[in-house]
């Protein structure tokens, strides 16, 4: 740690961990309810409906906190200058953490939108925009005060900005139901590939920097790249949602044409980080936090670019379209992607902010962290896939009833519980190491 106002980024950084593993219990409870029978009793009580609100929503906070917090880190370093307002963060910590409570608590009693993934309610809404409003000012003062520029912080920037004005669209409700949805996905899609890919590719190059050694030009000219293919395919990509709300028809070509161009941008980032491991003018240390590096290159690939390619053209997706063939996709790409992102950002800067003689580590129970869970949540994606498929062909070809094509697939559910059994277990593991890292012992 370089700068003293960089340690507003650790409380972000626990804060973002203990939501992590709420959001995991929640998700296995709703595996739960996908094999067995709940009593109606508690399905009264607390609804699928609930979990799956609380699940998807806690996602997406501890998510943006570790992206916040990782952008604290870095701004300064990449600045090289204090943060402009170190206790606004703190407050907007807060202010964030708070709403997103009080949404929680809401959500068990029916305080909801209803539609997923934005079921905040409209008055939390406003909560969410001054939380991005003082974070944006924080980081955008910061580097004004500086007068240093850097690819790599205009990435970081131009992302949060991109996430924050997206956000804006999903406040209104259209009354008509096509309209909603099509700004519903200018929320969704140019959020997780769009703005997100911006802040990840803007993170993975500054740990890269910071890591290997390589000269910043180098890195930063390949972000050019990536960037621009991440924009290019992924704007126009949002296509591949708008086949069946009711937009005009050359969504088909556009969407179809460019999510088979979408693989294109995240093969380059796993080439990349690949070409700079090999590349380095280190040892690739501490060991750990390259494993969850370039574990989130390969399972971006996998997960985004691969299951996203695999049903997203418009001839598959006519039969695939909302079914468990999309859980797995959209499983694997965000752990692979963004989950991946935070953990590998956490043991890149933990170490440093608690003032380690060096950046290494004791890694063994991280090492079995990330194995664990990377292995289960890779198995739960599959298992997922197959009861899609199983899905797909009960519901659409032969024209079943969803609630009777859901028996045969309960089998392929269970399966998914117990994997995620692991993933609860493996993620557990990986908390606990990063909440009590030591230092490495002396050789």
């Amino acid at each position: 740690m370089t700068y003293q106002s960089q340690r507003v980024a650790y409380p972000y950084f626990v804060v973002a961990l203990l939501l992590f593993a709420l959001q995991l219990v929640l998700g296995l409870w709703i595996a739960f309810n996908y094999w067995f029978t709940v009593p109606q009793a508690i399905v009264d009580v607390f609804p699928f409906s609930t979990a799956r609100a609380m699940h998807t929503n806690l996602l997406v906070l501890w998510l943006l906190l570790g992206f916040m917090g990782a952008t604290f880190y870095a701004i300064p370093e990449e600045t090289q200058s204090e943060l402009a307002w170190p206790r606004l963060a703190i407050v907007q910590l807060v202010l964030l953490v708070a709403t997103g409570v009080v949404s929680l608590v809401g959500f068990l009693f029916g305080w909801t939108q209803g539609r997923p993934l934005l079921e905040i309610p409209r008055p939390l809404d406003f909560l969410i925009v001054a939380g991005a409003l003082m974070f944006l000012g924080n980081v955008g003062m910061t580097i004004l005060r500086a007068r240093r520029f850097t690819a790599t912080q205009g990435s970081l920037l131009g992302g949060l900005v991109f996430l924050a004005l997206m956000y804006l669209f999903g406040i209104p409700f259209y009354r008509n139901l096509a309209v909603d949805w099509y700004y519903w996905w200018w929320v969704i899609h140019l959020w997780v590939e769009g703005a997100w890919e911006l802040v990840a590719a803007a993170l993975v190059a500054f740990m890269i920097i910071h890591l290997t050694g390589v000269d910043r030009r180098v890195v930063e000219k390949w972000l050019y790249v990536e960037l621009g293919l991440f924009l290019f395919t992924g704007i126009v990509g949002t296509g591949h949602h708008y086949y069946w709300l009711g937009a005009p028809k050359y969504w088909l070509w556009a969407g179809g044409v460019f999510s088979a161009l979408e693989p294109l941008p995240i093969a380059l980032m796993l080439l990349d980080t690949w070409n700079h491991m090999r590349e380095s003018r280190r040892p690739l240390r501490p060991r750990l936090t390259w494993v969850f590096l370039f574990g989130m290159a390969v399972l971006h690939f996998v997960g985004a670019g691969a299951f996203g390619f695999a049903h997203t053209l418009p001839q598959i997706n006519y039969y695939t379209h909302g079914s468990q063939v999309t859980v797995s996709h959209g499983h694997l790409s965000f752990y692979g992607a963004y989950v991946l992102l935070n953990l590998s950002f956490f043991y890149f800067a933990m170490p440093r902010l608690r003032r380690f003689p060096t950046d290494e580590y004791r890694s063994t129970l991280g090492h079995w962290g990330f194995w664990v869970m990377s292995i289960s949540l890779l198995g739960m994606s599959l298992a997922f896939a197959i009861a899609g498929v199983l899905q797909t062909y009960l519901e659409r070809v032969q024209g079943q009833a969803y609630m009777v094509a859901q028996q045969p697939m309960r089998f392929w559910m269970l399966v998914v519980f117990l994997h995620g059994i692991g993933v609860l277990a493996g993620a557990g593991l990986a908390i606990v190491h990063l909440l009590t890292l030591k230092p490495a012992l002396a050789r």
